[in-house]
């Protein structure tokens, strides 16, 4: 594959990108943790209403491209009226682009579908799902500016993306009503943290020119 061709189309996986020159992430992120014990009632993740967005941008906020992942399992564990624990499974085959977000005439939604899932980033053929298990929910005191509406609680747990696992924390609006459970986040991570990237080193302009913040919002449904 030529990567400098591709430069274009690239952006991901696995949820804005800065905008800056210097690369950041929203999102605390640390080694993996133990994952919280399933108590009470378990409701089963609505695979068909729940799903992962992403964005993605070149270095300075340029040629952004958005779209979908499916939701394959999951489940949430209700304690006390709270979400204690829980995970899901992301289906990386399924990862889509929104045409919107493909604005060249000389580009095509299929082809950076396809690039995406290659083994210049996700290599889906070998890692083929994602995985985020919840290690601890907190009550949020106060929510940053960028967080999603209603965050009212940290969200922890451990992102397996590209056969890698690190802990990330970010707020989240939780909602537990009658037989149902709801996770609502948007947060930034640095896929340089997963290992994931498309230069051979740092130095490789196919590397540098590519934002490193990848946003991903999560809108996780659970019912009974």
């Amino acid at each position: 594959m030529k990567k400098l061709s591709v430069i274009a189309l690239v952006g991901v996986g696995l949820l804005a990108a800065s905008c800056n020159s210097k690369e950041k992430s929203d999102t605390a992120v640390a080694t993996e943790q133990a994952v919280a014990e399933s108590k009470g009632e378990v409701l089963a993740v609505d695979t068909t209403a729940s799903v992962v967005n992403w964005k993605a941008f070149h270095k300075g906020g340029f040629a952004p491209r958005w779209g979908t992942l499916n939701i394959k399992t999951g489940d949430l564990s209700i304690e006390g009226g709270q979400v204690t624990a829980g995970n899901f499974t992301i289906d990386m085959t399924s990862i889509k682009v929104d045409p919107a977000s493909v604005t060249e005439k000389d580009k095509k939604p299929a082809d950076l579908e396809a690039h995406l899932k290659n083994p210049d980033f996700f290599d889906v053929e070998k890692n083929p799902v994602s995985d985020f298990k919840i290690t601890s929910v907190a009550d949020l005191k106060e929510a940053p500016k960028d967080a999603v509406a209603g965050a009212n609680k940290t969200v922890s747990g451990n992102l397996t993306l590209s056969g890698k696992t690190m802990n990330v924390s970010f707020p989240a609006k939780v909602d537990v009503a009658d037989n149902t459970a709801a996770i609502q986040a948007k947060f930034t991570v640095n896929r340089a943290d997963w290992g994931i990237k498309f230069g051979t080193s740092e130095a490789d302009p196919a590397e540098w020119m590519i934002s490193k913040d990848i946003e991903i919002a999560i809108d996780v449904k659970a019912k009974k």
